[in-house]
């Protein structure tokens, strides 16, 4: 082991949440993953602008990190992209896919208030990365019917807690498979945002579905969803 010489009188510092320290490493045993981590969080300290995100390519083109995972067995790309994935489940970072030039690339940010919301209003189409674009997600047709919660970050986007809320006043004023359809449709027609899904459930509670089986749906028993909290909203 090469012996450290100490640190200097003046250096640069980067900022890791005190979170991190209490419940995020005590959790991580894949050293790959913690090496990643701080040099992602390091990244996203020195970043300026707005939004502040990290590449996959930055990561990659980080001498440091890189050489840090060349003790692994796998190639450090490899090594690199593993780590990233297990961060990403952890709910370390926010991982949103995106094109470049007509290639795909991958970007991260960190998983607090304000990357929750940075993140969401990047995959809406709000806020522009200069050079990106989000990839357009395919809807997703699971083997078992996922809720309407997971079948909106498969599709749609973030999950974040007031779009959650906004998903559980949703279940009160519909039915569910009006929901679902409502994601799916607004999936397919790129318009990737919970305002438009309730457009679509709205139109459908006021004029009726557009095939027979749910249009019977929508006019037998409605008057239930509109004695519901925001009932007043939904035009008969």
């Amino acid at each position: 082991m090469k012996q450290f010489n100490g640190f200097p009188a003046r250096m640069e510092f980067a900022a890791i949440p005190r979170l991190f320290f209490s419940a995020l490493l005590p959790e991580i045993n894949d050293m790959a993953e913690l090496k990643t981590s701080l040099h992602v969080m390091a990244a996203l300290y020195r970043k300026r602008g707005y939004p502040r995100v990290v590449t996959l390519g930055e990561l990659l083109d980080n001498a440091s990190l890189m050489n840090s995972l060349k003790s692994f067995a796998k190639p450090p790309d490899e090594v690199l992209r593993g780590a990233l994935k297990l961060a990403t489940e952890r709910g370390t970072f926010l991982h949103i896919a995106m094109e470049r030039d007509a290639a795909g690339e991958d970007v991260y940010l960190l998983n607090d208030e304000s990357g929750r919301q940075v993140a969401a209003r990047i995959q809406s189409g709000e806020v522009k990365i200069p050079g990106f674009k989000p990839v357009a997600p395919r809807y997703v047709e699971a083997g078992e019917p996922p809720n309407i919660f997971t079948l909106y970050e498969q599709n749609i986007g973030l999950l974040t807690p007031i779009i959650a809320d906004e998903l559980r006043e949703a279940e009160k004023l519909y039915p569910e498979n009006w929901i679902v359809d409502a994601i799916k449709e607004a999936t397919l027609l790129n318009k990737r945002n919970i305002r438009y899904i309730m457009k679509i459930l709205q139109r459908w509670s006021s004029e009726g579905k557009s095939d027979g089986a749910y249009q019977r749906d929508s006019k037998k028993g409605t008057d239930k969803y509109f004695k519901q909290k925001y009932g007043h909203m939904v035009q008969r």
